[in-house]
């Protein structure tokens, strides 16, 4: 019997020229021309670099365990549908969220976020008006439950003009304290 080797195994190497052999030629200058344009892309700018480019968050009240906010849904994070895009609700929602932690668990303890659980119950149309702010949603996080060393904040998002229920959020964090030495 003929003992194999690791080698006799091997896959054939993949070259350009084997990958583009069953392509055609108008599919390969449509792909080639679509990744230099990727890697030519004017760079990002700069005001995309500000702290509130997503959406403007804006505090209204601060209390112990409680937190509310005014925010705008700009067309920078508003998806296909004109919609508040999810991924900018999950910013919205941890920044919120580790504010409203904040205001119980102290200063010299970190906190990890540990799980976000986010309900798109509608969604946000964007602002109309972009040279001034128009809040269209409200923020609202109170906490659920405050431990040792687990912190639960419950988020809920309301339209500002008819005070419809647009997203529903709830945060867990880890509580855990810096040692002193």
């Amino acid at each position: 019997m003929m003992k194999l080797s690791a080698t006799d195994h091997a896959p054939p190497a993949m070259t350009a020229a084997a990958v583009w052999r069953d392509v055609p030629e108008p599919s390969r200058s449509l792909t080639t021309n679509g990744f230099q344009r990727q890697t030519n892309a004017v760079p990002v700018a700069a005001f995309c670099h500000r702290k509130d480019f997503y959406s403007r968050l804006v505090l209204d009240r601060v209390e112990r365990g409680r937190i509310s906010c005014f925010a705008s849904v700009k067309p920078t994070v508003a998806n296909y549908f004109g919609g508040l895009h999810g991924g900018a609700v999950a910013a919205i929602a941890e920044a919120v969220s580790i504010a409203c932690a904040r205001t119980v668990v102290a200063e010299d303890n970190d906190l990890f976020l540990g799980e976000m659980a986010i309900s798109y119950v509608a969604a946000a149309p964007q602002n109309a008006s972009l040279s001034d702010f128009q809040a269209k949603l409200i923020v609202n996080a109170s906490l659920m439950r405050c431990g040792r060393n687990i912190t639960v904040i419950g988020m809920e998002f309301r339209m500002r003009e008819t005070s419809m229920f647009v997203y529903a959020a709830r945060a867990t964090f880890y509580t855990i304290a810096v040692a002193i030495l």
